[in-house]
């Protein structure tokens, strides 16, 4: 045991790739089990993803607990364990008496130089992401049924995007999960949920993994998609996930915590924002997408030689609309950012608006500089119509 604790002190670390813990005396309790670094709040922690026939296990561990549980485990369940670390290899294995030997390979040394040095950085920060959220390799059920994942945790071919889309997404839930209440249901809406990979996605994030108390309603225009999707969830047993068909500007449902709108087109990201102002919610996280208001009103004889150009006109009415629907949201009392993104399934827009509601409503110079340039492009969005209408009521 000292040869393993020796092994094991150091190898949990960011090099480690993975310890692979198999040949078990017990299926019914597991079968196999993983363990790889994560990162969670900028803590270095181990997660260990436990298999016991169709079921997947997971949890989180420090250092001193992940050695003294796999030291356990190699005791009582589990006769092996291959170990990878980016320095060296180590095979454990358990005689039926309990003998253990411990045997480790170093890995040899590769030629560096600054190329490779940052292929390689590339590289181990690019698995992180992976593996301290839905770390690839690992089987995720929703993942496997949306077609994103083989049975066996692989990536499907040409669905890489979409995999590393759905993380990025949860990175920015973990970034706000402090946010979110912690003494009762978690109430989130998205809307235009479509396919709904990121609905599912948040679901499985906070709820299977966070352990989370939540009530999640997709809405969509599209009743064949929301069939589907309720088939999907009803299956999974996820069952605080629905979703309804109707339209955002008329959605009646309750109050929400979160509100979620991706690729929302044009108007109804301001009906979708509209709706989470009107209710405080917490937190606000839209990608919008065909911002075609202000490209239809925009005039400017200053700007002119630059709006004659369609394109151009495009591009800069549509930065335009989210900067002001992120400073209307910042009026409104919400730490407002926006953030690059990975671009949506069948549109190149990659810009996502976050805010977190902090307190009651704000004016000052901001809000005067927001009218004057309104006045100066002579545009008059929906969204402010909207909230002041709101206030008005």
């Amino acid at each position: 045991m000292e040869e393993l604790r020796k092994v094991l002190e150091a190898a949990l670390n960011e090099g480690l790739q993975q310890l692979i813990l198999s040949n078990t005396r017990d299926g019914a309790v597991a079968t196999k089990a993983r363990i790889r670094p994560v990162m969670i709040s900028g803590e270095l922690l181990f997660q260990e993803t436990k298999y016991q026939g169709t079921k997947v296990f997971h949890a989180n561990f420090t250092k001193e607990e992940m050695i003294a549980k796999i030291g356990s485990d190699l005791q009582n369940l589990f006769k092996q364990g291959d170990l990878t670390h980016k320095d060296f290899q180590t095979t454990i294995l358990v005689s039926k008496k309990g003998k253990m030997t411990v045997k480790t390979k170093r890995v040899a040394a590769k030629e560096t130089n600054a190329e490779t040095q940052t292929d390689d950085a590339e590289r181990l920060s690019h698995n992180r992401a992976k593996v301290y959220l839905l770390p690839e390799g690992e089987p995720v059920d929703f993942l496997i049924r949306l077609g994103v994942q083989t049975p066996d945790g692989r990536i499907t071919k040409n669905r890489y995007d979409k995999f590393r889309q759905i993380n990025r997404y949860l990175e920015f839930i973990e970034d706000v999960l402090d946010e979110l209440p912690k003494d009762r249901t978690i109430r989130i809406v998205d809307f235009g949920c479509g396919k709904s990979y990121l609905t599912f996605a948040t679901y499985y994030f906070l709820h299977v993994k966070q352990g989370r108390d939540l009530e999640v309603t997709g809405l969509d225009l599209k009743e064949d998609v929301i069939r589907h999707c309720n088939e999907i969830a009803r299956d999974l047993r996820y069952d605080h996930l629905h979703f309804e068909q109707g339209d955002i500007s008329a959605y009646g449902g309750s109050k929400a915590d979160v509100v979620i709108s991706l690729h929302a087109c044009d108007l109804a990201t301001d009906y979708a924002l509209e709706k989470a102002v009107k209710w405080g919610a917490k937190v606000i996280m839209a990608v919008p997408c065909c911002q075609h208001e202000l490209n239809r009103q925009m005039k400017n004889d200053t700007l002119k030689p630059a709006l004659k150009y369609g394109i151009i006109k495009e591009r800069m009415a549509a930065l335009l609309t989210d900067a002001i629907r992120a400073q209307l949201l910042e009026e409104q009392g919400y730490d407002t950012q926006i953030l690059e993104f990975i671009d949506m399934e069948h549109t190149p827009k990659n810009l996502l608006i976050r805010a977190v509601k902090r307190d009651k409503m704000r004016s000052g110079s901001a809000a005067k500089g927001l009218r004057e340039m309104e006045e100066f492009l002579q545009v008059q969005p929906t969204l402010e119509r909207l909230l002041r209408k709101e206030s008005e009521e």
